[in-house]
């Protein structure tokens, strides 16, 4: 193709400034139009046609395709309305608003102050009385009134287009309307991914209902600004509207329930769409967020992170594991040496009690050998008993001593120094007996010894121990006397009347109020608490005191008969003691018909099964104890089982 540099080809308008043109993006398709002047590419191509500088092509079928797309209408407002669907002028042929007030470049970027502009110049380019010498090139009536007819419909459709555009309510539905490319970007290349999605969030960015809208941005933008990009279009709001093609028209509603039911069916399938609309911008969001490079790096961080914790958690337990191991080893190591050297020390210490008691035996004998001619003659009253005393209660040492003096002296002064031993041996015993008998007073009476010297622990006053009335009084006392009681305490020493001061009661309700009840005692307990029952009105005691203190006279009677026989005749007791012990145990094993009588009610009131039974039995019979018990039902139990083997 050649070109002409003396044609012009393209004329510029005066809104454009310092002649250059004015580059608009559009996030719609191109706008399907008929009958428009060609511009860009087609309006050179047609220029060079006209001036003859290219052949003009054109077939059948290329001629039927074009005036099939010229016939090809978008969708109008009035087609898509909610509220109402008022046709213009033009029938049911659907205008485009943008390109009727020559904004079908700009579209739904266009400016309130632009829309006003451009209706103030195509309405005075196209109003009816600036359109009059067109009708006078009509030759006949009917073709005039049919190209007036024509004028003022188009003025009318210019006028409703600024209605439309001017509102922006009307707008709204009119753009939510318009064409829009709904594609949802599936998958791509990671290289490819800001070229493929970016785009998508750009275009679908207008139904925002918050500006400016986050940018997607590039590979090197920061984390915080991809998390907020996603959160915003995860908490996407729209303003879009959804006018449905099958709506209900509600000015051709019979009755107002008529225009209800419409109205509620123009809802349910208002809120379809909208829903529709939410999913398909939450799976372009989802299909971005699963292939965006910058997450994926994060998130192959994160596992990163999350293996490298793990494997130091698990070096870090088996480094304790072997620590621990270690540790083991080394107390195991320790208590073995510890064992090796007490072991050793034991037989080091056994080692030397052998030498000492073979030094010991040695030293005893060598006593006894020297002291064989003194204890013979029994000089200075000193038996072989005296010398075998001084062999066990004198150690190796005192008795290598008197050993030394004995020995290469005469038997007089031998037997002198074994006297002196033997006495000294009986006041060093003495001593020690008199210092035992001392040290158990002093801890009889509560007194402290040391350094050899008593000394009286002193001037503190000893507390006297808790009965158990007393605990049951207390307890009593503090719930008659809860928290909040002016005085309480004294008020409770006052009420238990034992005069304990409050600091015992303070301290008994910290140790004596908090004890278990003994379980070993809980029988006797019972038996103390319960109701006493009936008595059986018998002398029986008053039999036993009379026969326990004329068996205590005659006891003490035959003990005196008994010193005195024994002086007389120096004869053994065991035989009268024998017989006594005799005598006691007969009249123990002697029962009377009340005892028997209160034996066989005690065993029909406790049966068998019952726990503690005997106990029990013995506590209802008065004088008697389990075993007596025991040997008098075993008792019974042969004399009835002979009596029905007789019968």
């Amino acid at each position: 193709m050649t070109i002409h540099a003396r044609l012009r080809l393209i004329s510029y308008s005066q809104e454009l400034v310092d002649g250059k043109p004015l580059l608009v993006s559009s996030n719609c398709n191109p706008i399907k139009g008929s009958k428009f002047e060609p511009a860009g590419h087609a309006f050179h191509s047609a220029a060079l046609k006209l001036l003859g500088c290219e052949e003009e092509i054109t077939s059948g079928e290329d001629q039927k395709v074009s005036n099939d797309k010229e016939q090809s209408y978008v969708p109008s407002y009035d087609s898509y309305r909610s509220k109402g669907k008022k046709k213009s002028g033009s029938g049911d042929k659907e205008q485009d608003h943008y390109a009727l007030l020559g904004l079908g470049h700009l579209r739904y970027l266009a400016t309130e102050e632009q829309i006003r502009k451009s209706y103030r110049e195509v309405a005075l380019k196209y109003h009816p009385d600036k359109q009059a010498v067109i009708l006078l090139a009509e030759e006949t009536e009917a073709a005039k009134q049919a190209k007036k007819d024509e004028i003022e419909s188009h003025f009318k459709a210019i006028q409703e287009a600024y209605e439309v555009l001017i509102d922006p309510v009307k707008r709204r539905i009119y753009d939510s309307s318009d064409e829009f490319d709904d594609e949802i970007p599936s998958d791509c290349a990671p290289q490819d991914f800001f070229k493929v999605f970016g785009p998508a969030f750009l275009r679908n960015g207008r139904w925002s209902a918050s500006q400016p809208i986050p940018s997607l941005g590039d590979d090197s933008t920061p984390l915080a600004e991809v998390d907020n990009f996603y959160n915003f279009w995860y908490s996407f709001k729209s303003w879009r509207e959804f006018p449905h093609a099958d709506e209900f028209d509600l000015e051709q509603a019979e009755s107002r329930d008529h225009r209800r039911w419409m109205e509620r069916q123009n809802t349910k399938l208002t809120e379809k769409a909208r829903k529709e609309e939410y999913a398909r911008i939450r799976t372009l969001v989802d299909n971005a967020y699963k292939r965006d490079p910058r997450i994926l790096r994060r998130k192959e961080e994160e596992k990163a992170e999350k293996q490298r914790k793990k494997e130091a958690k698990f070096l870090a337990k088996k480094l304790q594991e072997e620590e621990a191991a270690r540790a083991a080893e080394e107390e195991r190591h320790r208590k073995e040496e510890e064992e090796k050297r007490a072991a050793e020390a034991a037989l080091q210490q056994k080692k030397v009690r052998e030498k000492e008691k073979k030094l010991l035996r040695k030293e005893r004998t060598r006593l006894r050998t020297l002291s064989v001619p003194v204890s013979s003659k029994h000089l200075l009253d000193l038996h072989e008993d005296d010398v075998e005393k001084l062999c066990m209660t004198l150690d190796t040492e005192q008795l290598r001593s008197i050993c030394d003096k004995i020995e290469g002296k005469e038997v007089v002064d031998q037997a002198k120094v074994l006297r002196d031993a033997c006495d000294c041996d009986h006041i060093s015993e003495s001593n020690r007996e008199h210092q035992e008998h001392e040290r158990a007073k002093v801890k009889q009476n509560g007194l402290l010894q040391s350094n050899g010297s008593v000394s009286v622990s002193g001037s503190g006053k000893k507390e006297k121990p808790w009965g158990r009335e007393e605990i049951e009084l207390l307890r009593k006392g503090m719930q008659k006397y809860p928290k909040g009681t002016s005085r309480r305490w004294e008020v409770i020493s006052d009420y238990i009347g034992t005069e304990r001061s409050v600091e015992e009661i303070l301290k008994a309700t910290k140790t004596v109020l908090l004890q278990k009840p003994d379980s070993a005692k809980a029988f006797d307990s019972f038996l103390e608490r319960r109701k006493p029952g009936q008595e059986i009105a018998s002398p029986l005691s008053t039999r036993e005191e009379i026969q326990g203190e004329s068996t205590h006279r005659g006891a003490e009677g035959s003990v005196l008969k008994v010193d005195k026989s024994e002086d007389s005749s120096g004869k053994s007791p065991n035989k009268n003691a024998d017989e006594a012990a005799t005598n006691s145990s007969s009249e123990q094993d002697v029962w009377s018909a009340v005892q028997e009588k209160a034996l066989v009610q005690a065993l029909k009131t406790f049966p068998k099964e019952t726990s503690q039974r005997w106990e029990r039995v013995a506590a209802a019979v008065p004088g008697k104890t389990v075993n007596q018990c025991k040997k008098k039902f075993a008792l019974l139990k042969e004399n009835f089982r002979n009596k029905k083997s007789s019968v």
